[in-house]
């Protein structure tokens, strides 16, 4: 059966305020819903240099997976959020050469992260979005001192995936 994609875009990084884990959000581009995903520090690192667009003197982990597709005359054509399995996000990296398109299961913080500096689209699937909470656009969350104001009232709870779950990412 073939899913329904639907594209996102990096709207930002942001912390949780009782955690201080990463937390990264993707905003699909018909716009009205975002979704957070919960991140490790380091890939949160990789996202935000790449988003800023800082450069390093020497190639960091997403640069060296992106110049090592090239050498191989591979491209990254897009990442995609796929699945919310036992609580966790999963994301799948796909590739393209001249032996056709290979599949690579990542992490959706590494995807996203080798997505951005391959100038590859993202997606999340519509299972993912009808199973996470997401947040909905229209509730106010325009502005970042809105986003601040909605991290600090929202409750662990209210990220369990429909059915169960807290939608963390690995």
């Amino acid at each position: 059966m073939e899913q329904e994609f639907h594209k996102v875009t990096v709207r930002g990084l942001t912390l949780d305020p009782a955690t201080n884990a990463p937390i990264v959000l993707l905003r699909t581009d018909e716009g009205g819903r975002v979704l957070p995903i919960w991140i490790g520090l380091f890939e949160a690192n990789a996202i935000a240099t790449e988003m800023e667009g800082v450069t390093t003197p020497r190639p960091m982990t997403h640069d060296l997976l992106r110049n090592l597709a090239q050498a191989l005359g591979a491209e990254v054509t897009q990442a995609v959020v796929d699945e919310l399995r036992e609580n966790t996000f999963h994301a799948t990296v796909y590739l393209r050469s001249d032996g056709g398109e290979c599949r690579l299961d990542a992490r959706p913080s590494d995807a996203i992260a080798l997505a951005l500096r391959a100038g590859a689209p993202i997606f999340v699937t519509q299972d993912v979005l009808a199973r996470a909470r997401v947040v909905e656009v229209d509730e106010g969350l325009g502005e970042p001192s809105q986003w601040r104001a909605w991290l600090d009232r929202i409750q662990p709870g209210d990220f369990e995936e429909r059915g169960g779950g807290t939608g963390r990412a690995g």
